[in-house]
């Protein structure tokens, strides 16, 4: 049996005790009925119970304050934009029924009443407005996953930044929150640099690149307490251009992006100033892009803000006094003056959460423009709400750019928007999907099977699924994500009925997003690991097989500075490369391989027989020639069955093992005794994680 408190509520507001009981009793199977018999209750119950109130049918001639008073209050509340109101009396005069349109009532109901006209028009409404209310959490939901998205990114590089340097990991999204809130007031204080909305979003995301050139800035510069020396500034000084140059090198379809460029100019000329001074080209005053104008000073300002390993955090009066007195450089006079404009607002945007205030108001403003009262008919504004309705959904459908879509399971049948069938090149209805042979192929069986496992597993507590997978868009796979909410029936238990969702193409980002991540990870010459992945891998790899049979080679590269002298730079880098393809060649897929200095390579292979076989084999097969130069290795090598699984032990052992080679003549391999114990490391240096051995 049905609860009274699931129903949705009507509220009557009537003078009449009769004209209440008839409605009541024409609408009470259905629905829950509130009741109040003058305009001063009706307003007093909309104000306690608003949230609740699914429609009001509204006499107009009351005692007190009649209805055309009610409707002037929920206009000037907004309860109007929230609850359909239908208007019932006798009084059927033009002048009244436009009036009371023109206050926003949705339809006209006249007495006497007919029951199945006023069932009709009250479900009518009813879902009328529900399905506005949908489309207005569908909207919501677009715009909160972009911000989303574009929040996931800033967090991703935020980490990225943060694993090799030692500011906050908060500092990416300062500088994204600073910029947004400073170009929004230089938009509003001149015309000058002609920025709008969208420029002002592409600005505020690129500028969590800013940074990124630090990758490349040894750990012991980038993170040193104390003052530089003059040669470790001008190191400092080159990760605005490392970070231009990593940009610049990306396919050319990125390079053309609104996105890469503005974050070009952030990366390359964020450290200039207005009066010439900064670098890395000397541009002075408007020579400098706004976009990195900005950066510069939201940079600054989080920097004085924020504990560094050199210094205590400022407050946020002491950083705007700092900066406002030319303490930290000279910046564009009209920035200084948004600066000091939006100074209270900088706090309070960095205390909350700015994305999800906007989004609240993008939603107010949908809500808004969807209730706007036009001279129709009852009849004629109902057709026209429906069909503004529908177009609407199917703007926002299209420009999203996302594939949307519903699915029934019974029976099994997939609707996609016309923008997403468009794109996929299926129809808008597909029947059974699961055995449709254009469907398989766009999506495939196996993320068939996983999208369906995903949605199974879930609850009427928790619906909301989100699933990444590669789809076949246009003839081309791209990485896509998948966000559906699994839809339940009402019954004990509850059934799985279908889902609704939406599919987003995340495959640029998620291209850049695993470039950067390799940057990260892998030395750029040879794309071998680096020594801290190599190391953390390692130790991942001896934490889980601790029983194992490992064995870890440290390898020199023999008269390297011979061939650098006598060949050049370029031909030296020619032979790293050739040996660190020689490496890959002669190791498992399950095997660990990088670079660890200047000439020097690690292996950890797992070796279920013999291990000096294997190290005997890869020995031999470096030994060569790449073009005129003769190749010869010298190999340190230390078992864990010897050395256990401590990694630092491990290496120090190759490591030693490596020296005594290389003290004895070069060109041969030898494995770690207790007589190597105490020689010296042999490690030269790739960016300056160990000293060089001569």
């Amino acid at each position: 049996m049905e609860r009274i408190s699931d129903k949705q509520k009507i509220l009557i507001v009537d003078d009449s005790e009769m004209n209440r009981s008839i409605l009541a009793d024409m609408l009470g199977d259905e629905y829950e009925i509130l009741e109040a018999e003058n305009g001063n209750e009706g307003v007093a119950m909309l104000q306690k119970r608003g949230g609740e109130i699914s429609l009001v049918l509204l006499d107009i001639v009351m005692p007190e304050l009649d209805g055309f008073g009610v409707l002037n209050i929920m206009n000037k509340n907004r309860w109007i934009e929230d609850i359909p109101v239908i208007m019932i009396s006798a009084e059927s005069g033009s002048s009244h029924v436009e009036r009371a349109f023109d206050l926003g009532v949705t339809d006209f109901i006249s007495r006497p009443f007919d029951a199945l006209i006023v069932r009709r028009r009250v479900v009518n409404t009813v879902l009328l407005y529900a399905k506005q209310k949908k489309l207005v959490s569908l909207v919501a939901e677009q715009i909160y996953e972009k911000e989303r998205t574009s929040s996931l990114m800033i967090d991703i590089l935020s980490h990225i930044v943060e694993f090799r340097n030692g500011e906050s990991g908060m500092h990416v999204r300062h500088v994204h929150i600073l910029t947004e809130t400073l170009l929004t007031a230089l938009m509003r204080k001149t015309d000058k640099y002609r920025l709008n909305p969208g420029d002002i979003s592409v600005i505020s995301t690129a500028s969590a690149l800013h940074d990124i050139g630090k990758i490349a800035i040894p750990e012991e510069i980038l993170n040193k307490p104390g003052r530089f020396t003059p040669e470790e500034f001008a190191i400092m000084k080159s990760h605005s251009m490392v970070g231009a140059e990593m940009l610049e090198a990306l396919p050319d379809d990125y390079r053309d992006e609104p996105l890469v460029k503005a974050a070009y100019e952030i990366c390359r000329w964020h450290h200039e100033r207005w009066d010439g001074r900064g670098y890395p080209d000397g541009l002075k005053e408007d020579e400098i892009p706004v976009s990195a104008q900005m950066v510069a000073l939201a940079d600054v300002y989080d920097a004085l803000t924020s504990e560094r390993v050199y210094k205590p955090a400022y407050s946020h009066e002491r950083a705007i006094e700092m900066i406002l007195n030319g303490e930290c450089g000279t910046f564009n006079p009209l920035v200084m003056e948004c600066l000091r404009d939006c100074a209270d607002q900088i706090r309070e945007e960095l205390e909350g959460d700015s994305a999800v205030r906007q989004n609240q108001r993008e939603m107010q403003n949908v809500a808004r423009e969807l209730h706007k009262h036009e001279e129709l008919t009852a009849s004629e504004r109902t057709l026209e709400l429906l069909e503004h309705e529908r177009m609407k959904y199917s703007f926002f459908a299209a420009m999203t750019e996302e594939v949307q879509f519903e699915y029934t399971a019974q029976p099994p049948m997939v609707t996609l928007t016309a923008w997403g069938a468009e794109k996929l090149g299926l129809p808008e209805i597909t029947l059974d999907p699961l055995h449709d042979e254009k469907s398989m192929r766009r999506l495939g069986q196996e993320n068939w099977r996983g999208l369906a496992d995903a949605l199974h597993a879930t609850t009427p507590g928790h619906p909301v699924i989100t699933y990444d997978c590669m789809l076949n868009m246009d003839g081309e796979y791209r990485w896509t994500r998948i966000v559906a909410r699994a839809t339940w029936s009402s019954d004990e238990p509850p059934r799985y009925t279908g889902a609704i969702g939406k599919v987003m193409d995340i495959h640029d980002s998620r291209m850049m997003m695993d470039n950067l991540e390799r940057m990260a990870t892998h030395d750029a010459m040879t794309g071998l690991l680096n020594h801290a992945t190599a190391k953390k891998r390692i130790q991942e790899r001896l934490a889980e097989r601790p029983d194992g049979k490992f064995a870890l080679a440290i390898i020199d590269l023999d008269h390297f500075k011979q061939a650098n002298d006598t060949y050049g730079h370029l031909f030296g880098d020619g032979v790293l490369i050739h040996l660190a393809g020689k490496l890959r060649q002669c190791i498992r897929g399950g095997d660990i391989a990088a670079r660890v200095g200047g000439d020097e390579f690690l292996i950890l292979l797992e070796c279920k027989m013999e291990v000096e076989p294997a190290i005997q084999r890869i020995f031999a097969s470096l030994e060569g020639r790449y073009k005129e130069f003769p190749i010869s290795v010298s190999m340190g090598v230390a078992t864990t069955q010897e050395q256990g699984t401590d990694y630092d032990a491990l290496f120090q052992a190759a490591d030693q093992a490596l020296y005594t080679v290389k003290r004895s003549g070069r060109g041969q391999y030898r494995f770690y005794d207790d007589g190597m114990e105490g020689t010296l490391s042999v490690i030269s240096p790739i960016d300056g994680e160990r000293p060089a051995e001569n």
